[in-house]
């Protein structure tokens, strides 16, 4: 439980940092997660700068999701489609912000 705080901490610290867009309600991003992972919170991050409502999901939490993800996170999914594994592309992400819009 403390890894999971120090990571939501730094997460904080990084979004009041930059200039987040207005939320759009409709389009939710699914960020498939541990503790302790930078690329997640660089993910968070650029999802809520473009826009996108946030959902983090733990894989840790759930035996099936450990083995499903394993060290591929962060895992991206929007609009119900996996769309990232690692690094979040934002070139890729505005393109499908533009497209679904």
């Amino acid at each position: 439980m403390g890894g999971q705080a120090v990571f939501f901490a730094g997460w904080r610290r990084l979004f009041w940092r930059r200039r987040v867009a207005e939320e759009d309600p409709k389009r939710l991003a699914q960020v498939y997660t541990r503790a302790g992972c930078g690329l997640c919170v660089e993910a968070v991050v650029m999802l809520k700068e473009e826009g996108f409502r946030v959902e983090l999901i733990d894989v840790e939490q759930d035996a099936d999701l450990t083995d499903r993800y394993g060290s591929l996170i962060p895992v991206v999914v929007i609009d119900g489609k996996e769309r990232f594994r690692g690094r979040v592309n934002r070139v890729l992400l505005r393109r499908i912000r533009n497209h679904n819009a």
